[in-house]
């Protein structure tokens, strides 16, 4: 990524990253607001969570959270060079295709549009759970320093993010 965005980009995720529970909670919470099937998808040692607040509490789903908070971390830290995380993006596919999440709760997201890699020119893309659910976040956080052009630069950092992530979805 070039241009203003990965600076847009590193300036508001300084904000988030102060809180990452926090944020990551809103995250989450969003998601199951927006899609309550993938509730089911979080067991930890055989316990079925009875509602997404039971889900969010519980300490190894607050493991799941920083673990996520973290690899959007490292996404920030790399935005000029996501390549350098590519094969470990298609292996955090991999291992979502097998807890059984669909590709299409993590589709490109983004309100606006998304330039599509290597062209010049854009299309419109849906949004989707997860990407909405990130959206919603950083809105949350940022008030209205979350600028159309942060929205922006977040949607194209996420879109390539999913597309590093979905070629663990297309393996095998």
């Amino acid at each position: 990524m070039e241009g203003p965005e990965p600076e847009l980009i590193r300036q508001s995720w300084r904000a988030v990253s102060r809180s990452p529970l926090e944020h990551g909670t809103v995250l989450f919470a969003r998601l199951f607001d927006l899609e309550p099937d993938l509730l089911p998808l979080f067991q930890y040692n055989c316990r079925q969570f009875s509602s997404p607040q039971d889900c969010l509490s519980s300490p190894e789903f607050l493991d799941h959270i920083r673990k996520v908070m973290l690899v959007i971390d490292a996404a920030v830290t790399n935005v000029e060079d996501l390549s350098s995380l590519e094969e470990y993006l298609a292996g955090l596919g991999r291992k979502h295709r097998a807890a059984g999440v669909k590709l299409s709760s993590f589709s490109v997201a983004g309100l606006g549009l998304l330039a599509l890699r290597g062209r010049n020119d854009k299309v419109p893309l849906p949004l989707q759970t997860v990407g909405e659910s990130l959206l919603y976040m950083l809105e949350k956080c940022l008030g209205p320093a979350f600028t159309p052009a942060t929205r922006e630069a977040w949607s194209q950092l996420y879109g390539a993010v999913v597309q590093a992530m979905s070629r663990g979805w297309d393996a095998e």
